[in-house]
């Protein structure tokens, strides 16, 4: 997979956010409505990457900062045509040694107990349970994660 870094505004990252914002709607029965402020994924306050097989976008995540040591990672999402070839995971490795690169020290996500195939990919790449954060901070459904970057 070709990784790019792409303005949150371009074609594709505009096609996979709705996306994945349709499959919020399948599994939770709406959008996801975190605020979001396209700028937060431009450097330096953000990244945004979208993944590419054969020139096709199939992958997209992007982070945000949160603190002064820790990026929020948002719209981690993987077409269901290119599912299970390990594209998230690599996605994932990708914006995290980004946010390394940049001087993150830990990066912290929500996601939601009606994705069991996001969970399962973060505990098994080294995520842990943290304090519950932002707009799903009370939503019984939530799930906050973070893991310390290492170099």
């Amino acid at each position: 997979m070709r990784i790019e870094v792409r303005d949150y505004a371009h074609p594709d990252v505009v096609k996979l956010v709705a996306e994945v914002q349709q499959e919020y709607v399948v599994r939770y029965g709406g959008f996801d409505e975190t605020p979001v402020d396209p700028t937060e994924f431009t450097h330096p306050s953000g990244l945004f990457l979208v993944g590419y097989l054969d020139d096709v976008p199939v992958a997209s995540g992007g982070w945000r900062v949160h603190d002064p040591e820790t990026v929020e990672m948002k719209r981690l999402y993987v077409t269901p045509a290119a599912r299970g070839r390990g594209l998230a995971r690599a996605m994932l490795a990708e914006l995290e040694r980004v946010a390394i690169a940049g001087g993150y020290r830990k990066l912290i996500l929500e996601t939601g107990l009606k994705q069991p195939e996001a969970v399962e990919l973060y505990l098994s790449s080294g995520y842990d349970t943290i304090e519950p954060f932002g707009f799903y901070a009370d939503a019984p459904l939530a799930r906050h994660l973070g893991k310390i970057l290492t170099p």
